[in-house]
């Protein structure tokens, strides 16, 4: 799209606009006070960051709540809450020691039964964690800072899930929080975190309030990626519900607001040539469409009618249809993500083509008639997912399914597809979302693949050979071996598609050149942001 036709689209509407929205941002708090003001990609109504794995309560997450271990930037894992931690001889028994001096919001201290209480409400809902506890023999405390993890039988990925970046991170929480049933939402939303929730101020629908905590003891090293001290330098930081990303746009240009974490790439032209606006990438290791089938419905309870989604779908219409731009996309015809280590395009090839005959074959050898409607959920309010599930329709459509394409706002979709009711009693067939290209790196963190029936992620699918797979290449330590495993998940993806993976893509967060510090951690984290 032209600058000039976008600025045509944009100004009108947003010059009307900025004179209510200056107005709001006017009655903020005291200037003395150092205010970052964000537009998020997603107004926040979920708290709960292991009821749910939507990205806009992971982000919430890590305003408020810790982490024992934690990626660099170079992607090693570093202690965070943990002071230091030891490993038996026998590689059976983790014991680790916590940091001295945490504090929960509430000034009470954080402990080692806070916690391992933490972990096991967490591990009962994460695809890593789930992992995990089949080999853990016992988790308990030892004294008020110490804690133990043992193990059946020695495993790689313990650290790795305690440092787990994203889908659903194992967020430490006070015990009496940690202690509600992993099924239901917190209600109580104390953490160890650097920020504190101003629960007075959370408006779901217009801004979402976080102040320093000045108890936080940040740790002494740099900053890198997820690690590091974690220094809050700013005050006060307001996330503003600004679905309309040209008012949104128009208020930056202004001054009005200082951070757009997602904005559409569309836009972007209007900023980069901007003096007094800089780009920054918080998330070098990319996304990644998904499209999720639900397992526990007809018609995609046949396995063999999910298969015709992949000859149905083609990365390229999904991206060009988000993105446009293709510095900001690629295909990768590879489940685990290209530039990974486990990347291999081969089990794809010929699949994600559009091949409309083939489909229509699979689907009249699994006997659907075209008649069953697929419930497709609909976001229309996140510029990355909005222009997914059209495409998904038409392509569904030329394929020979009948579409149901029920729109409605991404928190709305987050809360739905819960749900296992049947979809015209309010359940759902399918949705779209996107994957941190984190995510996607190995069986053990791709939360989505799991296939544990009702303990996997919406959409619940099962398969024991897929999980037999994940827990193979959790137990083995050789890499050319665990390689030959990734290769066989990728397979039995295929086979029983739990998901489909629709290309990579690459955002970019425009922020007043007033604000500096913005880390490349793969999330967007606001300690070590500054605000002139």
């Amino acid at each position: 799209m032209q600058i000039r036709s976008v600025a045509r689209r944009l100004l009108p509407a947003a010059v009307l606009a900025l004179g209510a929205l200056s107005a709001s941002l006017a009655s903020g708090p005291a200037a003395a006070e150092t205010v970052l003001r964000a537009v998020m990609h997603s107004d926040l109504k979920i708290l709960d960051p292991v009821w749910t794995a939507a990205n806009i309560t992971r982000n919430h997450g890590y305003m408020i709540y810790d982490t024992l271990f934690a990626f660099d930037g170079k992607g090693e894992i570093q202690p965070q809450m943990v002071e230091r931690y030891e490993l038996s001889a026998d590689k059976k028994t983790y014991t680790f020691v916590l940091r001295e001096g945490l504090l929960w919001h509430d000034n009470q201290p954080v402990t080692a039964e806070d916690c391992v209480v933490s972990l096991k409400r967490w591990a009962i809902k994460d695809a890593a964690g789930q992992l995990m506890m089949r080999q853990v023999e016992e988790m308990a405390p030892i004294d008020a800072r110490t804690f133990k993890i043992v193990l059946k039988q020695p495993i790689s990925i313990v650290l790795p899930s305690l440092a787990k970046r994203s889908g659903l991170p194992p967020f430490m929480m006070p015990k009496r929080v940690a202690e509600t049933d992993p099924n239901k939402q917190i209600s109580d939303f104390i953490g160890s975190g650097p920020f504190m929730l101003k629960r007075d101020e959370w408006k779901p629908g217009n801004m979402t309030v976080y102040v320093k905590f000045a108890g936080y003891k940040p740790r002494s090293e740099p900053p890198s990626g997820l690690a590091g001290g974690k220094v809050a330098k700013i005050d006060r930081v307001e996330w503003r519900a600004i679905p309309d990303y040209n008012q949104a746009i128009s208020a930056l240009i202004a001054g009005e607001i200082d951070y757009i974490e997602q904005p559409p790439i569309d836009l972007l032209p209007l900023v980069k040539s901007d003096p007094n606006i800089k780009i920054w990438n918080w998330n070098p290791y990319g996304n990644q469409f998904m499209f999720r089938p639900n397992h526990t419905q007809p018609p995609f309870d046949n396995p063999k009618v999910r298969q015709a989604l992949w000859y149905a779908f083609n990365q390229d219409d999904f991206m060009k249809a988000v993105l446009g731009d293709p510095d900001y996309y690629k295909g990768c015809l590879s489940f685990f993500a290209c530039g990974t280590a486990l990347a291999n395009d081969a089990v794809f090839a010929g699949k994600l083509n559009s091949n409309f005959a083939k489909a229509k074959e699979l689907l009249k050898e699994a006997g659907y008639d075209g008649t069953t409607p697929i419930v497709l959920l609909h976001s229309t309010d996140l510029f990355q997912l909005t222009n997914l599930a059209p495409v998904a329709k038409t392509l569904l459509e030329r394929a020979g399914f009948k579409v149901d394409m029920q729109s409605m706002d991404w928190q709305t979709v987050v809360a739905r597809r819960a749900k296992k009711d049947p979809p015209n009693a309010g359940g759902w067939n399918a949705f779209l979302t996107s994957n941190v290209g984190t995510d996607v790196s190995d069986p053990v963190m791709a939360q989505w693949i799991a296939s544990t029936c009702d303990k996997a992620y919406p959409g619940w699918p099962c398969d024991p050979e897929l999980e037999k797979l994940r827990e193979a290449f959790l137990l083995e330590t050789d890499a050319g071996k665990q390689k030959a495993i990734a290769d066989a998940v990728q397979q039995r993806i295929f086979d029983n598609t739990p998901l489909l993976h629709l290309g990579q893509w690459y955002n970019a967060a425009p922020a007043r050149t007033s604000v500096s510090g913005i880390l490349p951690a793969g999330v967007p984290v606001f300690w070590n942001m500054e605000k002139k």
